[in-house]
């Protein structure tokens, strides 16, 4: 598994591990074996999630996040065609 960065990221303003926020990242790669997986935000910094709650996750995947996280899953439809998974359903997972 890739190194992560620290939990804190500079997506919004706030803490991923203390505010009270849910942030948009994406799947950059998964160990189904822990249960996790390494994320990246929008502008590249990469933290270690807990995707047990929405998987299975796959690489290219978009996550909400809250407190390292992974809470919800963004469904297919509401991405561009280009962004939505070949062969996927498109689904949301609380």
């Amino acid at each position: 598994m890739s190194e992560a960065l620290p939990a804190c990221i500079a997506d919004f303003d706030g803490c991923i591990t203390c505010g009270d926020h849910a942030v948009e990242l994406r799947v950059v790669s998964v160990d189904d074996a822990r249960g996790l997986a390494v994320c990246a935000d929008r502008f590249g910094a990469s933290i270690e999630v807990d995707v047990l709650l929405v998987a299975p996750v796959g690489p290219g995947d978009r996550l909400l996040v809250h407190a390292g996280t992974a809470i919800a899953r963004e469904p297919a439809e509401r991405r561009a065609p280009s962004e939505r998974g070949a062969g996927r359903p498109a689904e949301v997972t609380p």
